[in-house]
């Protein structure tokens, strides 16, 4: 705290940072981050069901230059495309 500059000049700064009354209304509407725990239902509650295994392998391949840039020419979706190839 010894350290800390007396006033903070901050051209790109939204609001007066110097301003305790300024600071307070810019962050009043906030999202605060969650706790782990909240996290944690949260992405519990995004997996599939019971019984709904994944429909994929993760793996990992090489493929030659030539053959990823002529998937990925066609744009969007080259994945989905070489995994039905």
């Amino acid at each position: 705290m010894a350290a800390a500059p007396e006033r903070v000049e901050d051209p790109d700064c939204p609001y007066d940072p110097n301003d305790p009354a300024a600071v307070a209304a810019y962050w009043q509407g906030a999202i605060t981050s969650h706790g782990l725990a909240e996290l944690r239902e949260t992405r519990a509650a995004r997996r599939r069901g019971p019984g709904r295994a994944s429909t994929k392998v993760s793996t990992t391949i090489r493929l030659s230059p030539e053959v990823l840039a002529a998937f990925r020419a066609d744009g969007p979706g080259w994945q989905t495309r070489g995994d039905n190839a």
